[in-house]
């Protein structure tokens, strides 16, 4: 279980302080997470957040009920966090075959590795060895990245607008890649995203606004209240004075 509780974060500009999360407190257990909302929300930070990229102004962050809050990138990904960028990284001189084996944390078989890549749909052939580097497309990048993760196996994956930057043909592809990994996966799948197609893979959805949380529930229960996303944050406003 993730527990965000009384999360904030401020930055300073001009002489003053702007508050980007405004005391933002979850709950999180189930396997398939997403968080959408406008742009300009404060659902990037976030996930910056709970990764530990970023370090949270107040607040306190459990990873199944231990205190993470003061623990780095290195730190968690130790403790089974995974972090995939909105705009995957090139590693110049490393090929795919290095990064994967490198992801699992132990030395994997030609075998492995293609079949990890198999499940992100990528002919092991073709990428075991390519460089990491601008010869890729953005969806092979995303892919590879995905097949990182999955190569980590790790409790909490965060996944920062995986639809970002490619194009529909690479869509449709990382749709399937995880609508695969929702059946197969264990631990939790958390994703920042705007997409209609993978709110509706979500056992849970969301909303973040403004820097606070608007609503959390189904995808049932959230789908309706995305139409008009203000409306439904400054209706809960109001409820809950």
């Amino acid at each position: 279980m993730l527990e965000l509780k009384n999360i904030s974060y401020e930055v300073e500009d001009d002489r003053e302080s702007l508050g980007i999360l405004k005391d933002v407190s979850l709950s999180i257990d189930a396997h398939f997470v997403a968080i959408t909302g406008p742009n300009g929300g404060g659902k990037s930070t976030l996930a910056k957040i709970i990764a530990g990229i970023l370090t949270p102004t107040r607040g306190q962050i459990l990873l199944d009920g231990e205190d993470i809050t003061g623990l780095g990138v290195t730190e968690r990904a130790r403790r089974g966090v995974s972090y995939a960028f909105q705009q995957p990284v090139h590693f110049k001189g490393l090929t795919v075959k290095d990064l994967i084996t490198f992801a699992a944390g132990r030395p994997l078989t030609v075998a492995e590795i293609c079949e990890t890549l198999s499940e992100v749909g990528l002919c092991a052939r073709e990428y075991i060895d390519r460089e990491v580097n601008g010869s890729l497309s953005g969806g092979e990048l995303k892919r590879i990245e995905i097949a990182m993760v999955m190569a980590r196996g790790t409790k909490l994956s965060i996944f920062d607008e995986p639809e970002a930057g490619i194009d529909l043909w690479s869509f449709q592809s990382l749709i399937r890649v995880f609508e695969k990994m929702r059946r197969e996966i264990n631990g939790m799948i958390l994703i920042i995203s705007h997409q209609e197609r993978i709110l509706n893979i979500a056992d849970q959805i969301i909303m973040l606004a403004d820097g606070a949380v608007c609503a959390v529930g189904s995808k049932e229960e959230i789908m309706p209240k995305l139409l008009n996303v203000e409306g439904a944050c400054s209706a809960l406003t109001e409820k809950s004075r």
